[in-house]
């Protein structure tokens, strides 16, 4: 398994998985950042500012890209985004950026669903597009950061090498993302 996250095609591979979890909920971006990020605390390769690096650019990237959608396309084109569910996630994405967008931005990047309605609203609702950009990109960094360093201080501090790493590392994550989750959850309460 060390050689997999180690190999030629890590970076490009937690790259795709980040850029797809910004559509798709349930791919894994942040595991594999955290992963990556274990890895390289323990092994060298590859280099943590390069795990920051890649999985920056492609978190900015994907956002961007949901944003593009619903500044295009808009919130209401395809059926999906008529469900009840997502209804109520835009409009509680749409009052949340009304309040302010760069705190929306910031704290939606380390919500799975909320970046996803967080990035299309803020398309749809035509914030200026360098605000936005300059915005997404210094979120994305700070989260790719925060995920990369999670592996990294997880490694440095359990032994047993990059696999059991990766493990401690994947759950600590996991963790932390429940409780910034139920947080949350009793914000909006």
């Amino acid at each position: 398994m060390s050689d997999l996250l180690t190999g030629p095609w890590a970076l490009a591979v937690m790259s795709l998985l980040v850029l797809g979890d910004a559509f798709f909920v349930v791919v894994p971006g942040e595991i594999a950042v955290t992963a990556l990020g274990a890895v390289s605390s323990s092994s060298g390769v590859p280099p943590l500012w390069a795990v920051i690096v890649c999985a920056g650019v492609a978190a900015a990237a994907g956002d961007s890209a949901c944003y593009l959608i619903g500044r295009t396309v808009g919130t209401e084109r395809w059926r999906w985004m008529r469900a009840t569910r997502v209804r109520q996630a835009l409009a509680w994405a749409r009052r949340r950026l009304d309040g302010g967008t760069a705190t929306v931005l910031f704290t939606a990047r380390f919500v799975p669903f909320a970046r996803l309605a967080i990035n299309l609203v803020a398309g749809a609702s035509r914030i200026h597009p360098g605000r936005y950009l300059s915005l997404v990109t210094v979120a994305a960094f700070g989260w790719a950061t925060y995920q990369a360093s999670v592996g990294a201080v997880v490694a440095a501090l359990v032994p047993g090498g990059p696999v059991v790493a990766v493990g401690v590392s994947v759950a600590v994550a996991l963790g932390l993302g429940a409780v910034i989750d139920l947080a949350f959850r009793r914000a909006r309460r």
